[in-house]
């Protein structure tokens, strides 16, 4: 066990948006390019992501390694199967940890993500997750000693069902930065974002 990898989660089919929130410009950038690329310059090298809905377009607009994408095509069953589809892509036994990603929270910084990288080797918590003002977001960590649970979780209920059975393993992080919180999930929130620059 050696290492923690992010997990971006773009499998759906943005039907509030109208088009792909993976694919949504912002700044020089997607998102979920965005979020590919602050994974990295955290030190995430090991990336998966998760594609569904719209797989064929995204993968005509973004470069991916082929390494790094994982089809879901039982997508349409929850955000859970993504997130089981991306545990299943990784090395066993050599992953420690996952950092899950939403390509629709895609206003984190890379410093954040190392933050939360550092306090989950610091204190060693089965859950990692930031909170802005006293509120939790997005992006999440599992210790790979959740991932069975993960996997058995409910699909209506999806990751939640595991974080709300161990609230005395989570540890959570503060952070100034408001992105953890926003889901840009239609037209007028997404209008909100590009009124900011992504952080880096």
């Amino acid at each position: 066990m050696e290492r923690i990898a992010g997990i971006i989660l773009a499998a759906g089919e943005s039907s509030r948006m109208g088009e792909d929130k993976a694919l949504l410009r912002w700044g020089r950038t997607t998102f979920l390019e965005h979020l590919r690329t602050v994974l990295r310059t955290a030190g995430v090298d090991l990336v998966r992501v998760v594609l569904g809905g719209n797989a064929e377009g995204v993968l005509k607009q973004v470069r991916l390694a082929p390494v790094e994408v994982v089809l879901n095509r039982q997508w349409h069953q929850g955000m859970l199967t993504s997130v089981v589809a991306g545990l299943d892509s990784l090395p066993r036994g050599l992953v420690e940890a996952v950092l899950v990603c939403l390509v629709d929270h895609p206003g984190v910084s890379s410093q954040l993500i190392r933050t939360l990288l550092e306090k989950f080797q610091e204190n060693n918590q089965l859950i990692v997750l930031p909170t802005h003002h006293g509120r939790r977001g997005h992006p999440v960590l599992f210790s790979a000693k959740l991932f069975d649970e993960l996997r058995a979780a409910p699909l209506d209920v999806g990751a939640r069902h595991v974080v709300h059975r161990h609230p005395g393993d989570i540890l959570e992080v503060p952070t100034d930065e408001e992105g953890i919180l926003l889901n840009i999930n239609d037209p007028a929130a997404y209008e909100k974002i590009l009124q900011k620059d992504p952080p880096h």
